[in-house]
């Protein structure tokens, strides 16, 4: 929920792009991947489930980016994100929140199944996973705001008259 509430406070209506606006994200999943991706587990399918997360993290990062508005001017830039960039975010938090849940309740048999299944070593790579997933959507919504802020004609304003 810390993730959420991050996100969407540094982000949702206009914010004026500063270096900050790509320094923070940045330095937050730096100290998050410290913290969280401690000891990943690497037996089985453990990686190739890490790479599914980090791929989705991605895929959903640049949707993100999509659900922005980019308005440049010779002065500066500015980003606006709305309803559809909450809903994004939202839906990809809550639905994690909500696996884990699943996870170690009513669905708990049936994610033991599936990791005995399909060679996933337990919890611990189901957790690095979600937070590969959480970490890169941070980390590629950062980037594709860069790359689409370069490709943003810059829009000078006229003088009428």
């Amino acid at each position: 929920m810390a993730l959420l509430s991050w996100v969407l406070l540094r982000n949702v209506g206009s914010k004026p792009v500063t270096r900050g606006t790509f320094l923070v994200p940045v330095l937050v999943v730096a100290v998050a991947a410290g913290v969280f991706l401690t000891d990943i587990p690497t037996v089985g399918n453990d990686v190739p489930l890490d790479v599914i997360g980090a791929a989705a993290g991605a895929v959903l990062g640049v949707a993100a980016t999509g659900l922005t508005r980019i308005r440049r001017t010779g002065s500066g830039t500015v980003i606006a994100a709305g309803a559809g960039f909450v809903a994004l975010w939202i839906t990809v938090i809550g639905g994690r929140i909500a696996f884990a849940q699943w996870a170690t309740g009513l669905g708990s048999r049936a994610v033991d199944e599936f990791s005995v299944q399909h060679h996933i070593s337990g919890a611990d790579a189901w957790t690095a996973a979600f937070v590969l997933m959480a970490l890169t959507m941070v980390l590629a919504r950062a980037a594709s705001t860069m790359i689409a802020i370069h490709r943003s004609p810059v829009r000078v304003a006229v003088p009428v008259g």
